[in-house]
């Protein structure tokens, strides 16, 4: 039998025998202290179980426990014990259909006439730890797709079968796994053995249409998380505890913020005059740093012809999550999904000289994608939303400084909002795309190379690349820790080849600028839903829609309070009065109640002295000082961000 060399990252190459399982290359290859947190290898771009056969030479690198890979094979494996528990505990009457990992956790959906409730959970829990107790082992077989059907089709597994009829197209065999007696199709990998479940909960049950479509059966969605360390569970439930507390809906609606209302339809954000002082200070403090950062402002129309998202290739990748077009005047007209487009027709009225550039243009642009109802979640994902859009026009010797100068703006920014956490991702080449190999490997190695000089780490997307181009993602990580998509930053040849974009250069003939697309929040109403859970509602002084409100403790005081009132307002504080006959501590409780960083107390000291008590939302009080006094320390605070 023929040898293959196997070796680590880095490590030395061993001989081994054709079909050495990766376990005994691992136990050959890494000391014991490793061998006992790996729970899987990576070859190339493929996971391979622990009792993959191997049969060529390679190098492996571990997967272990502790990483974000070895957290997700778990999770996955974890869906397919808690499958075998719901199966067996609920008999023949229930149909399985997939059970993905998913950033927090896992689901599994089941089809079941008989809904489930948080009462099922106790039992699913007791059986789930039943089969941990039992440790059976994943086993992988491998089955060309007639057996695979057959073998589903037996069991009256229809959205097996279904998704076998796809996988057909592109493959002639598939993998299964089992454990005991349950058997799913999977693509793996796993844990060895169900024993290396130890810490696992059940958190909640949803609907979800099989495959996403509200035409197809609505399939009952099993919850759960897990985790290698029952302390790493209990920490997780304790900051989803902590989460429900911030949740941005709640506190949005107590704190009179945005809404949402049916009558104007779902996804589509109404701004409630408090929500939309803070969209104000935000706006704002953006437009100032652009224009330090010399940007030029843009304003771009909702609507355009339809033709323009063919010349751009929105037609071909991205129709599906566009709103369906209007006729106006025998013409086809489309509500803008995407800004780009409109700011290609600005550059586009008049002729370029290489003199002018880098340009940058700036735009508060409001666009509408079609989201699936499903897919709705308050402010985090809506249908229509205002981007914090920027596009840059550069010559090619100017793109990895135009990098640069973006990435310091996005973390200034995101430090000044009080993200100084995030993770940093490079999402290259997608299936679908545009342009040549050649300029998106031009683009992709400008972006790594800005990373790379700025001594920022990061991590490879592979394939999360938009259509037209690579992109850098920032994910802002907020106090709990939960990672949020926000910036990004895309380099971009297609566009400006599509529109025919060209200036001046110095050799009196004409080139094709580069085209650099970024967002640094995002959209403002996913970042205010972020800002909303980071801050828990109570927002820094500077953002805080209200910073002060003027409390009378009599109406002894009417007078005074109002001539208090109007005076901050004047001295542009965000003020708010509560001059009702009210007890002063209730009035106080419900200030507090509001995250309102400053109460105004008045009473008749204060009248006769003509000075202020200030109470922080915390409980404390500040010495009685003038009104403009305290209205200059508002001034003050509100400048250190």
């Amino acid at each position: 039998m023929a040898d293959i060399l196997l070796s680590t990252t880095g490590g030395e190459a061993k001989t081994f025998p054709v079909g050495t399982t990766v376990a005994e290359a691992v136990k050959a290859l890494c000391s014991s202290k490793e061998r006992k947190s790996i729970v899987a290898v990576r070859v190339g771009e493929r996971l391979l179980d622990l009792s993959e056969p191997l049969t060529e030479d390679a190098v492996i690198a571990p997967v272990t426990k502790d990483s974000l890979e070895g957290l997700d094979i778990l999770r996955h494996s974890a869906s397919h014990i808690m499958a075998q528990a719901v199966v067996e505990l609920y008999g023949p009457d229930i149909q399985v259909a997939i059970g993905p990992a998913t950033e927090d956790g896992f689901y599994y959906d089941f089809d079941r006439k008989e809904p489930f409730t948080p009462d099922d959970f106790a039992g699913i829990e007791a059986r789930v730890q039943e089969i941990v107790a039992a440790n059976l082992p994943f086993t992988r077989e491998t089955l060309s797709i007639a057996e695979a059907k057959k073998f589903f089709q037996e069991k009256d597994e229809p959205y097996k079968v279904e998704l076998l009829d796809d996988i057909q197209t592109q493959a002639d065999t598939v993998s299964i796994y089992r454990q005991g007696d349950f058997v799913d199709l999977c693509r793996g990998p796993h844990i060895a053995y169900t024993g290396l479940l130890q810490a696992f909960k059940l958190l909640r049950i949803a609907g979800a249409y099989w495959r996403g479509d509200e035409k197809r059966p609505m399939l009952q969605r099993l919850y759960g998380t897990a985790f290698y360390d029952a302390k790493e569970l209990k920490k997780y439930l304790f900051q989803l505890e902590e989460a429900k507390k911030r949740d941005h809906r709640k506190l949005g609606k107590e704190l009179e913020l945005f809404a949402i209302s049916d009558q104007v339809g779902p996804g589509l954000i109404l701004w409630l005059p408090k929500g939309a002082l803070v969209r104000r200070v935000i706006e704002d403090y953006w437009k100032d740093e652009h224009y330090r950062n010399a940007y030029e402002l843009l304003y771009t129309p909702h609507i355009a012809k339809r033709e323009m998202w063919a010349t751009s290739g929105h037609l071909d990748f991205y129709v599906d999550d566009m709103f369906s077009p209007m006729e106006v005047e025998d013409v086809s007209y489309q509500i803008k999904p995407m800004n780009c487009p409109f700011h290609i027709a600005i550059y586009k009225t008049r002729k370029r000289s290489y003199r002018e550039f880098p340009i940058r243009w700036c735009e508060l642009g409001t666009v509408y994608r079609f989201e699936r109802t499903g897919a709705l979640q308050g402010l985090m994902r809506v249908r229509g939303f205002t981007q914090d859009d920027a596009h840059i026009f550069c010559l090619p010797e100017q793109l990895e400084e135009e990098i640069f100068n973006i990435i310091d703006l996005n973390l200034h920014i995101l430090k000044t909002f009080g993200f100084s956490e995030y993770d940093i991702y490079l999402s290259t080449r997608p299936e679908k795309y545009v342009g040549s190999d050649e300029n998106w490997q031009k683009a992709t190695d400008a972006l790594k190379m800005a990373l790379d000089k700025k001594g920022l780490s990061y991590t490879v997307d592979p394939g999360e690349g938009v259509f037209y181009g690579p992109k850098i993602d920032i994910k802002i990580k907020d106090v709990l820790g939960r990672a949020w998509q926000c910036s990004t930053i895309q380099v971009d040849f297609n566009l400006p080849e599509r529109f025919q974009l060209a200036y001046t250069a110095e050799d009196s003939r004409d080139h094709q600028p580069i085209m650099i697309h970024r967002a640094l929040m995002g959209s403002l109403e996913r970042f205010f839903g972020v800002l909303i859970e980071h801050y828990a509602g109570a927002f820094p002084l500077w953002m805080a829609p209200v910073q002060a409100k003027v409390l009378n403790i009599t109406d002894a005081q009417l007078d005074y309070a109002e001539k208090v009132y109007q005076e901050l307002r004047q001295a542009n504080v965000r003020v708010e009065k509560d001059t009702r006959n009210e007890k002063l501590n209730y009035k106080i409780r419900e200030a507090q109640l509001a995250k309102i960083p400053y109460m105004v107390i008045i009473g008749d000291k204060e009248k006769d002295t003509d000075t202020v008590t200030v109470r922080l939302r915390d409980g404390k009080n500040l010495d009685p000082m003038s009104v403009s006094d305290f209205a200059e320390m508002i001034r003050e605070e509100s400048r250190i961000r």
